[in-house]
C-alpha cells in the first residue's frame, strides 16, 4: 500500500525547525508535519514574515522535504480562538499540506457545563466551507476529554463530511483514553484519515513517550488493522520522550533515526 510515513516535527519540540530537518535528513524521512501549536511548538506560524516562510519553504524545496500536514491545535470550543485556526488553514495552504490537525480542546460552556457530541460536531461543521476552500482534510485527534477513537468516532460521523476525520494517536488512547488499543482502534478505524504514531512505557498516567519500538505498544497491529481494512491513512511519527525531555539534540537524532530503522527493518518503506 502506498502510504506516507513522516516525522512530526513537534519531535524536535524545544529545538529549530532547522535541526528537525536536520534529524530527518540523517535518518531518511522525506515527509514532515509541520507544527503550528500557539505557546507551544511554533516551528512555523501566521505571524512569521513572509520572507521567513518563503526561507522555509525554500529550504524544504532544498533538502528535499515534502510537507504535507500542518498540526495547528487550537481550542475549536473557544469562538475567540477560530480565527487563530483559520490562519492555520491558511498557513497550511501555503506550504501545499492537505491536512490539518486539531484536537478539540476544552468543550465546555461558561456555566462549566459539558458540551454534547452534537453542540460540539455543530461547532465542527462551521469549518466545512473553510477546509473545501483551502482543499484541506481536518483530523481530529484523540485527545483530553475526548481521548478514544470510539468518541471521536461519534463525533465526526455527526459531522458528516469527507473533509473531517480522525487523527488517532496511538499513545493518547492510553494516555488519556485508558483503553484497550486494538479494540478502540478497530471501534473507529473507518473514521481515521490520519495517525499519529507514538510508542508509550510506564504507567497508564506517566508521560513517556520513547523511540517507535522501544515502548510497550503493538504498533506494527495497527499498521495491520490499517492495511487489512484498505485505510491509506498516513503514519507521522511523534516522540515526546519523558517529562523532563530529551538530554539533548542528539538524543532526539537518535530516537527520530531508531524509529526510522525500527519501521523500514520490518519492511516498510518510508520515501
Amino acid at each position: 500500500m502506498n502510504r506516507i510515513i513522516a516525522l512530526n516535527s513537534n519531535t524536535y519540540h524545544g529545538y529549530s525547525l532547522e535541526d528537525a530537518f536536520e534529524g530527518m535528513d540523517r535518518a531518511g524521512f522525506g515527509y514532515v508535519e509541520l507544527t503550528a501549536t500557539k505557546g507551544w511548538t511554533e516551528h512555523v506560524f501566521p505571524t512569521m514574515s513572509l520572507e521567513e516562510l518563503w526561507q522555509i519553504k525554500a529550504d524544504m524545496v532544498r533538502r528535499g522535504v515534502t510537507p504535507f500536514a500542518l498540526s495547528g491545535h487550537t481550542n475549536l470550543m473557544d469562538e475567540e480562538r477560530l480565527e487563530d485556526f483559520l490562519m492555520n488553514m491558511r498557513l497550511a495552504k501555503f506550504f501545499g499540506c492537505t491536512y490539518i490537525l486539531s484536537s478539540i480542546g476544552e468543550a465546555h460552556l461558561e456555566d462549566k457545563k459539558e458540551i454534547s457530541d452534537e453542540e460540539v460536531a455543530e461547532r465542527v461543521k462551521e469549518l466545512v466551507p473553510f477546509l473545501e476552500d483551502y482543499e484541506l482534510t481536518l483530523c481530529l485527534e484523540n485527545h483530553g476529554k475526548h481521548g478514544t477513537g470510539r468518541q471521536l468516532k461519534d463525533i465526526v460521523s455527526r459531522v458528516g463530511s469527507d473533509r473531517v476525520k480522525i487523527n488517532y494517536d496511538t499513545a493518547n488512547a492510553i494516555f488519556y483514553g485508558d483503553v484497550n488499543l486494538e479494540e478502540d482502534l478497530l471501534s473507529c478505524i473507518d473514521y481515521v484519515g490520519f495517525v499519529h504514531l507514538k510508542d508509550k512505557k510506564g504507567a497508564q498516567k506517566e508521560w513517556n513517550f520513547p523511540a517507535i519500538g522501544e515502548g510497550n505498544l503493538d504498533l506494527l497491529m495497527v499498521i495491520r488493522h490499517l492495511e487489512e481494512r484498505g485505510n491509506d491513512s498516513p503514519l507521522s511519527i511523534e516522540i515526546e520522550f519523558t517529562s523532563d525531555g530529551p538530554k539533548d539534540l542528539e538524543e532526539v537524532h537518535r530516537a527520530v533515526k531508531t524509529s526510522y530503522d525500527y519501521l523500514t527493518s520490518r519492511g516498510y518503506e518510508i520515501p
